[in-house]
């Protein structure tokens, strides 16, 4: 077992604090109003100032999908990549202004549009309401790209923790429905159920997320569910050939790197391009928290490259 990184030292107080505002054993709607009232936990860095933000509706199979788009040029400069991003927070907490920093900053520095999707939550909506709202969205780009100022050449999807799971399940539909992909951004996905491997055991408890409170969401968005369904748990598709390209990012001291580092194993044996990058001593949520972690700040330079260079290739085979 691996020493976490000397950083997590100014992460664990923020964590302390935050558990001194939602209490002892909160419940789903103490953790949800915690967040509305203070921010995330810890709260996510601002992101620069672009030309273009606004509050979109997509149609969706359960109603509107409330969707931000980011634009990092005016809508003269034409088209552009066109990133969907999916948040984490188990399926069962977390919206949109969680990743609005972030956001802003792939926007920027790959020189795409970004929409961040507010996709319905569990235990009110649970699976596949998010995988559905996910591809709702994703699909509305390649329909109407003109209302996103997208070029529908080049379309990727990205998450981190469940809204990596909720990438590489749309990644996995998009395939399937005939939707080429530039890219796919996984950022320590959620691709099983099983909760079995070495990292589940290791780092379970005291490093943001817990084995219990990810067990615990993953039963209230399943709610029954087949737990081999490949929409729920993308690893146990029976086949990845043909899926978009991908960069899995992992988090070291995480419960979730095992099962996320299967995942980009059995795309290379696929054949599909895959580079898999482990951030050592790092804990679930760095890649959110580039102010308190080093390598932070490196992976969403790399996310950065990988999505702007996936975007270039795409558009020129579209040319060839």
């Amino acid at each position: 077992m691996t020493t976490p990184h000397p950083q997590i030292d100014r992460f664990r107080e923020l964590l302390a604090l935050w558990g001194q505002l939602v209490g002892e054993d909160p419940g789903l709607e103490d953790l949800r109003g915690a967040r509305r009232r203070h921010g995330t936990a810890p709260g996510p860095a601002a992101g620069p100032e672009l030309p273009e933000v606004r509050d979109l509706r997509v149609a969706g199979p359960g109603g509107p999908v409330p969707v931000r788009l980011y634009r990092p040029e005016p809508r003269s400069a034409g088209p552009l990549p066109a990133l969907v991003y999916l948040h984490g927070g188990g399926w069962v907490i977390g919206e949109i202004d969680d990743v609005d920093g972030l956001c802003r900053e792939l926007a920027a520095g790959a020189g795409c549009a970004v929409l961040n999707v507010g996709y319905r939550l569990a235990p009110e909506h649970p699976f596949p309401a998010a995988a559905e709202d996910a591809w709702a969205v994703l699909a509305a780009v390649a329909a109407d790209p003109r209302r996103y100022g997208a070029d529908p050449r080049a379309l990727a999807v990205a998450g981190e923790s469940a809204g990596g799971n909720l990438a590489a399940v749309t990644a996995l539909r998009a395939r399937d429905e005939g939707l080429p992909l530039a890219h796919q951004l996984l950022v320590y996905p959620v691709t099983d159920t099983a909760m079995d491997t070495r990292s589940w055991a290791e780092y379970g408890t005291g490093l943001g997320l817990d084995a219990s409170a990810m067990a615990a969401f993953l039963d209230l968005y399943r709610a029954g569910a087949d737990p081999a369904d490949p929409r729920l748990a993308p690893l146990r598709a029976p086949d990845l050939s043909g899926a978009a390209p991908a960069t899995v990012i992992t988090a070291e001291c995480d419960i979730l790197r095992d099962e996320g580092e299967a995942y980009a194993r059995r795309l290379a044996e696929a054949g599909v391009p895959v580079e898999l990058h482990r951030y050592p001593g790092m804990v679930h949520s760095f890649f959110l928290l580039p102010e308190i972690f080093d390598a932070g700040v490196e992976a969403r330079a790399l996310a950065v490259r990988r999505l702007r260079a996936s975007f270039g290739v795409a558009r020129e085979r579209e040319h060839a």
